[in-house]
């Protein structure tokens, strides 16, 4: 019997954690049409058959359950081996994938990356800017990044950022000739720039001050998906936003924002950084683990 390449075996091992040779073939760099032509000439060598293949979905077989059982340690060993003999003359490589939100991507551009892409050239960054909360492991990210909030349970969190504050601001022009927002309810009296969730609902306003909680559907024509964006119509005197502090400091810099509702802010525990406690960690990921530590080590000593 010949024996399988290693390119076989990761291929293997790919469509079996997707379930999908479209999603397997996206993440090794491969054609569809490639990817099913390796799988079909591994199992006609082996002479058994791996995968239930359907239009819609692909399934292990029960001899392809015991086959991954037992292979997907081998090759984790062996990408270890490959990346600590790399890693022998400090040039370690790969490839982190990373779905994040739009804000995450931004801070690693401004404090994470310059330092690790410097340290660690080889190593590849795919960072995948997404709104909607994806699951990471059947989507094939090694790791995800969000807020704390919204991480799933079953996760490893690690810390981006410290708490951060969601702020109502708006721009001078805007509140010149309007009512003073001295409590959350006047914000009904008001046009503020609505933000659509991924899933389709509009966000709900939420303000707390001791034991009084409001949580609101605020009036407005204007509703939009990007946090980014809600900072800038703001700044443009379209109305009212709701947002994270960082999106809106450009503006409050600037002067061309101000913070309303002081009493009322409410925080988040901040950005993490989640991966699966369930699976292999490549060497890429606790490199880029350890470079997050060091930066939060670094901010926290200077505060």
């Amino acid at each position: 019997m010949k024996r399988p390449s290693w390119s076989e075996l990761l291929a293997v091992k790919t469509v079996a954690e997707h379930r999908s040779f479209r999603r397997a073939a996206e993440v090794l760099g491969l054609k569809r049409s490639t990817l099913s032509h390796t799988i079909k000439g591994l199992e006609a060598a082996l002479g058994v058959r791996l995968f239930h293949r359907t239009t819609r979905s692909v399934a292990l077989t029960e001899t392809g359950e015991r086959l991954i059982g037992r292979l997907s340690p081998l090759l984790a060993q062996m990408d270890e081996l490959l990346n600590d003999v790399a890693a022998s003359d400090h040039r370690p490589y790969g490839t982190l994938r990373i779905s994040a939100s739009d804000t995450a991507i931004s801070l690693l551009l401004e404090k994470i990356l310059p330092t690790f892409m410097k340290k660690y050239p080889r190593i590849e960054i795919d960072l995948a800017a997404q709104g909607q909360l994806v699951d990471i492991v059947e989507q094939g990210f090694d790791a995800g990044i969000r807020l704390f909030e919204d991480v799933p349970k079953d996760m490893v969190a690690i810390a981006l950022t410290g708490p951060l504050r969601f702020v109502t601001v708006a721009s001078p022009d805007y509140l010149a000739s309007r009512p003073d927002i001295q409590h959350p309810q006047d914000l009904m009296q008001h046009t503020c720039i609505r933000q659509r969730l991924p899933g389709g609902k509009r966000y709900h306003w939420e303000y707390q001050q001791g034991e009084q909680q409001y949580v609101m559907d605020v009036p407005g024509s204007l509703t939009l998906n990007s946090a980014a964006l809600m900072a800038e119509a703001a700044i443009a005197g379209l109305g009212v936003a709701y947002l994270p502090e960082r999106y809106a400091q450009h503006g409050l810099d600037s002067r061309r924002l101000v913070i309303l509702l002081e009493g009322w802010i409410i925080s988040s525990q901040g950005i993490v950084l989640y991966f699966s406690q369930n699976r292999h960690m490549p060497v890429a990921l606790r490199l880029f683990i350890d470079t997050i530590k060091a930066y939060r080590a670094q901010e926290t000593s200077l505060t």
